[in-house]
């Protein structure tokens, strides 16, 4: 159970956010926020006024969220007539309410507008990224319990690499070592048809094969209708076997890749990986809070362009054109590390850093970490060898 004081801080930030913006209210539908502010991913909908206590309604099931949440005030959902009512009765008509409108499908936000009539109502998304983007201490010791299965994950794979295992035995090997950890499964992604099952495990130069995920890796996956993550390909010698997993634990995640070879890669391949550390450590080095996300990308860019890589950097071809994505209950959260996002850096922010090269035709190299941003640095959460692995 998230403690009880943990949930009124968040809620607190949140109030706080939207007293300064004249928001009423908040109507809380999305699994995701549902959870990081009641506790529970009941089917549910979480009525947060702007001053005091919120309202968690619950449609299914009442006695999971009451043995889940720690709030005080968790009803039964009593049909779309009473939940208006129960609205009325905590927020004034003529107040603005706010509705996750970056995930709301439209023909719910359309039920929604008609039965808020006399409300005006706003996006309360971009606030609620915002507060969930700063860490409590609670959330990254939660983090850092994962790491702990990241690096299993990865020193499993190690010993279990090998010339002629396919990408989907090595992917169910590694997943079931998770699971055994106490992996939840689910990767939980924010962005529209976006979707990823743990992570990208591949090699040879289906790591190199573009598919519709906003990363700079793909894959070809093992049908059209799930197009990217581990296919059926053998391991081969001298080809790079990427391990791009993503751990998650009590709700809350890390993302870490690191590059596996049986045998030695070519030359510009490991000259490439040693590129991609080295960025690592660079951006390490210079974060810090105040920073903007937009510089450490651009020294990113800049390191890349200086070794000769730039077309290979981030993409080849089609490019994403950030190096660095929030990670919390969502893979895909704020901050963003990219080109032109001037959001600064904020103590208790928590990142994946991951400059990757793609060469189309024989695989990809890149190192990935992630980071919470400290009192005067940042601080790396995931750990496991920066060398490139040959086995």
């Amino acid at each position: 159970m998230i403690p009880s004081s943990e949930l009124k801080s968040r809620t607190g930030k949140l109030q706080q956010e939207m007293q300064a913006k004249d928001i009423g209210g908040a109507l809380l539908i999305q699994r995701a926020d549902l959870f990081y502010f009641s506790g529970t991913g009941q089917n549910a909908h979480l009525l947060i006024p702007a001053e005091g206590e919120p309202v968690l309604i619950v449609k299914k099931s009442v006695a999971r969220a009451e043995q889940e949440s720690a709030l005080g005030n968790i009803v039964p959902f009593k049909g779309w007539e009473n939940l208006t009512g129960m609205i009325g009765e905590i927020v004034p008509q003529g107040k603005v309410i706010g509705l996750e409108t970056d995930v709301l499908p439209a023909n719910l936000y359309m039920r929604y507008k008609k039965m808020l009539h006399g409300y005006e109502v706003t996006d309360i998304s971009k606030i609620i990224r915002q507060v969930r983007s700063v860490k409590s201490s609670y959330e990254i010791g939660l983090m850092k319990e994962a790491a702990k299965i990241s690096e299993a994950v990865f020193s499993t794979a190690r010993t279990t690499i090998r010339e002629g295992l396919s990408e989907i035995e090595l992917a169910g090997q590694l997943e079931f070592q998770a699971r055994k950890l106490g992996h939840q499964g689910s990767v939980r992604m924010r962005g529209f048809n976006q979707e990823l099952y743990f992570g990208h495990i591949m090699s040879g130069e289906n790591a190199a094969a573009i598919s519709f995920f906003d990363g700079p890796t793909g894959g070809s996956g093992l049908n059209p209708s799930y197009p990217q993550g581990a296919g059926i390909a053998l391991i081969k010698p001298f080809e790079p076997v990427l391990v791009d997993f993503v751990s998650v634990l009590g709700g809350y995640m890390v993302d870490q890749t690191r590059i596996f070879c049986v045998g030695e890669p070519p030359m510009h391949l490991q000259e490439a990986y040693n590129t991609a550390v080295d960025i690592k450590k660079e951006l390490t080095r210079i974060g810090k809070p105040g920073l903007s996300a937009s510089t450490l990308y651009d020294r990113a860019e800049s390191m890349a362009d200086q070794a000769g890589l730039s077309n290979h950097f981030m993409g080849y071809v089609e490019k994403v054109s950030f190096v660095g994505h929030g990670v919390g209950i969502e893979l895909d959260e704020l901050p963003v590390i990219a080109k032109n996002l001037d959001m600064p850096l904020k103590e208790g922010m928590v990142f994946a850093l991951e400059p990757k090269f793609i060469f189309p035709g024989e695989g990809t190299v890149g190192i990935e970490d992630t980071f919470v941003v400290g009192e005067k640095s940042l601080q790396q959460l995931t750990h496991f060898s920066d060398e490139l692995q040959v086995l």
